[in-house]
């Protein structure tokens, strides 16, 4: 199975569908909200959203979304990246809630060489997340450093730190 890709396999134009999705579930959004210290009652208390909020529900937190995103698009995008460096612009455009399906998808829309190393690119993509009834619900535009090829045989290949199976001794 490929994991990220080099410069040279980058195409401008080109749309990677990220698969599978990730169902979204309470416990999920709670223990983001937990682990990263945002209490805003918005995603935490039900009462409150049902009382005091025009969707009457929970709304999943949109940094969580942005990190499935993120999570989902590496074995396309980033898997060999050697830095991102910059997300450039950062959308949430329509709430998710607990019980949806977040699925994603990248496209390239520019990349050029590194002006200082001869040996690496960087590549320009836009990634758009999406329900499982099409609503788009986030959109960001990110900067990624890749290896060229170059870069990746003078450190050993593909996957430079994957261990070799020990010869059987039978």
């Amino acid at each position: 199975m490929q994991f990220g890709r080099s410069y040279e396999e980058f195409e401008v134009g080109a749309v990677y569908k990220h698969w599978p999705g990730k169902t979204v579930t309470e416990s999920d959004d709670h223990l983001f909200c937990l682990l990263t210290m945002n209490h805003h009652p918005l995603h935490l208390d039900a009462n409150y959203a049902e009382q005091t909020t025009q969707f009457g529900k929970n709304v999943v937190v949109g940094n969580y979304i942005y990190s499935i995103l993120l999570g989902m698009s590496v074995p396309d995008v980033s898997g060999k990246a050697i830095a991102n460096l910059e997300i450039e612009s950062l959308r949430h455009i329509a709430p998710t809630f607990h019980g949806d399906t977040i699925y994603g998808e990248t496209t390239v829309l520019d990349k050029w060489e590194s002006k200082s190393k001869d040996d690496r690119g960087v590549v320009y993509v836009e990634t758009k997340g999406y329900k499982q009834d099409g609503t788009v619900v986030c959109l960001f535009k990110r900067k990624v450093m890749v290896p060229k090829n170059s870069y990746l045989e003078a450190r050993g290949g593909d996957q430079p730190g994957r261990p070799t199976p020990a010869a059987s001794t039978d």
